[in-house]
């Protein structure tokens, strides 16, 4: 897990080495073992290596120039030094992730004759490259990565993203760059570039806290998982898919229990190879807890060491369960308390690492849980993805939809402007199921935020789901992943990499997603103890591990007190004296009606709480990046 960045020039050649220095300077936390710059001149197909102690001119006139940040896991010698160099066909790679089987391949490569100089992944990723393509090389990865890749021999550079997005990779492309990063932070070091807001993505922003590997930042998209970009000598670019999960998987009545735990057993254990020290994220729920179990069936007895978050709040902490999974395979169980004080002292720390107004409040919890992991672990497991492959959220099971019909009729009485585009959206099955993954009231968006268009809100989702063409339950599922996980997967991946640690993701391993989209629907949702119950396949493997009732409790997810935290004097300072003011200032939202809902924070419902939340977050972004 490292970080790249880089920029070809529109314009004119790069002269000195000082931007692509400053833009690897403020991402350093994310690879602090070790870092590289090369020049290439794309025309004459020249590579030049320049020190990165301090700025330097560069002699072949490139106009596109690769810098890297190593955090040493696998083979922590120089020689998996980056960018990585094959001199003889002119090619160099830079690769942020793990590809857990990349060892696999390495006797055939030996075999065919190249010579490996380390043990890094990297270098075997290399080597495929070179003895199958881009297309071959990518059909045998499986891992999580971000790839850039320049060949000398074709004249052309390729930036790639794994499958689902488990790595980030930004890129802008306006008149003067086209420049790529595994966080955008990085732009802000691009001579003559300044962040603007794009007010086109707002709407969908507020109302499903993401807008699908667009940014709130103008000319910056994340890279589309499962496919790559070939760029050509004049900056040309040409768009592929490898992977598209709406077109995998099918109904498979026959595939049982024992297949899908196989299945998470051999993905815990390929994810475990490490050359540094290894742990478990253990939030205590029936993901993280099931692949923390397994874990330990590949460690020393005792050996294996969890994090997780707890809270003094009973109501919100799960550390009863997390006790339980401890004392059961006798791990080395270190637990953080999430207060109201850390969360504010940790809140604009977290929002400089997500780059984005903070999506889900559990985001600081995050970053404190990495804070303290690293003192313990450089590597750490996740239960990410269970819920949306395996059907786990409440919005998987049989639509109820009186309940969501109330909901959309509250926004109709506070908004008679959009009325018409309600009704059509309350009387379509399936946009009402695009509906409940929203995280905002249509009603509370609309009062804060005077131009929100449910329209504009829904346009991509719509496309994504009617693209699906699957039973309900596996469209759902793809359209979840597609949609609600890729954030995710940021929160986990930037609070992570802020302290120099590596999140790795189990349940979206190839052989684990290719198994659960092929599970039944039946065997997804499923009657127990009188209730219905998704994730159903999951559970009866963790009740198997655990027992019944650890199983097959009320799901509490990663939840945060944040009445109590607004309640707080310290946080009603900073409301009075810095937020408020400064959404005045914007003209953006309604500071207004946000201020009525502040006097009295113990009275605000749960889309009150949320929308302070995220305008609070928004702010703070906006003086990080935009002022």
């Amino acid at each position: 897990m490292c970080g790249l960045t880089g920029y070809y020039s529109k314009s004119h050649p790069i002269e000195n080495s000082k931007p692509v220095l400053e833009m690897l300077k403020i991402q350093k936390h994310r690879g602090p073992d070790d870092s590289g710059v090369l020049g290439i001149n794309m025309g004459d197909a020249l590579l030049e290596e320049l020190p990165v102690d301090q700025p330097k001119d560069f002699t072949s006139t490139p106009d596109l120039v690769f810098g890297f940040n190593r955090l040493s896991i696998l083979d922590v010698s120089p020689a998996g030094h980056q960018p990585m160099i094959h001199h003889e066909s002119k090619v160099a790679l830079m690769m942020n992730g793990e590809v857990y089987n990349a060892f696999d391949f390495k006797p055939e490569l030996e075999k065919s004759g190249f010579q490996f100089k380390g043990h890094s992944d990297t270098e075997v990723v290399l080597a495929l490259y070179l003895a199958y393509g881009l297309d071959g090389m990518l059909e045998r990865l499986n891992g999580m990565f971000a790839l850039s890749i320049y060949d000398g021999r074709k004249n052309e550079w390729y930036l790639v993203r794994d499958r689902l997005g488990i790595k980030p990779l930004y890129v802008l492309n306006n008149s003067s760059y086209l420049a790529f990063s595994s966080e955008m932070k990085s732009f802000k070091n691009l001579p003559e570039f300044k962040f603007e807001l794009d007010k086109s993505k707002l709407s969908e922003f507020l109302l499903f806290r993401n807008s699908i590997n667009h940014t709130l930042f103008k000319d910056i998209i994340n890279l589309t998982p499962g496919t790559y970009w070939k760029i050509g000598l004049e900056g040309e670019i040409d768009v592929n898919t490898y992977y598209d999960i709406r077109e995998e998987g099918t109904d498979n009545p026959k595939l049982n229990r024992k297949e899908l735990e196989n299945a998470l057993r051999n993905s815990v254990k390929r994810q475990m190879i490490s050359d540094v020290k290894l742990g478990s994220q253990l939030s205590g729920g029936v993901d993280s807890s099931l692949v923390t179990a397994l874990a330990t069936e590949f460690t020393e007895k005792g050996s294996l060491e969890t994090v997780s978050i707890v809270f003094d709040d009973a109501r919100f902490s799960e550390k009863k369960y997390i006790d339980e999974v401890a004392k059961s395979f006798k791990l080395k169980s270190h637990q953080f308390t999430l207060n109201a004080e850390a969360y504010l002292d940790l809140l604009d720390e977290a929002v400089w690492h997500f780059e984005q107004p903070i999506n889900h409040p559990n985001t600081v919890g995050i970053k404190l849980l990495s804070r303290e992991a690293k003192k313990h672990v450089t590597v750490l497991l996740s239960g990410e993805g269970a819920d949306e492959s395996l059907a786990g959220y409440d919005r998987f099971l049989p639509d109820s939809k009186k309940r969501l019909s109330i909901n959309i009729l509250r926004g109709l009485i506070k908004n008679r402007s959009q009325l018409g585009s309600f009704i059509k959206l309350m009387f379509n099955t399936e946009n009402r199921y695009i509906l409940k993954t929203a995280y905002s009231g249509m009603g509370v968006t609309s009062k804060i935020y005077s131009q929100f268009s449910v329209t504009d809100a829904m346009k991509s989702r719509i496309g994504i789901w009617e693209s699906i063409k699957m039973n309900p339950q596996q469209k759902k599922r793809k359209y979840e992943l597609i949609s609600y996980l890729p954030d995710l997967l940021m929160r986990q991946d930037k609070m992570s990499m802020a302290h120099s640690i590596e999140n790795r993701v189990p349940f979206l391993d190839n052989e684990m997603i290719d198994t659960v989209l092929n599970i039944s629907d039946d065997l997804l949702v499923k009657q127990k103890n009188g209730r219905l119950e998704g994730k159903w396949l999951l559970k009866e493997i963790c009740s198997e591990m655990f027992n019944s009732d650890f199983a097959y409790r009320n799901k509490m997810g990663f939840s945060i007190p944040l009445k109590s935290f607004f309640s707080s004097n310290s946080f009603k300072e900073r409301w009075e004296n810095e937020i408020l003011p400064g959404i005045k200032r914007r003209g953006i939202f309604d500071a207004d009606v946000l201020q009525k809902w502040m006097r009295n924070p113990s009275d605000m419902n749960g889309e009150q709480l949320d929308a302070i939340w995220l305008m609070l977050g928004f702010e703070i972004w906006s003086k990080q990046y935009l002022d």
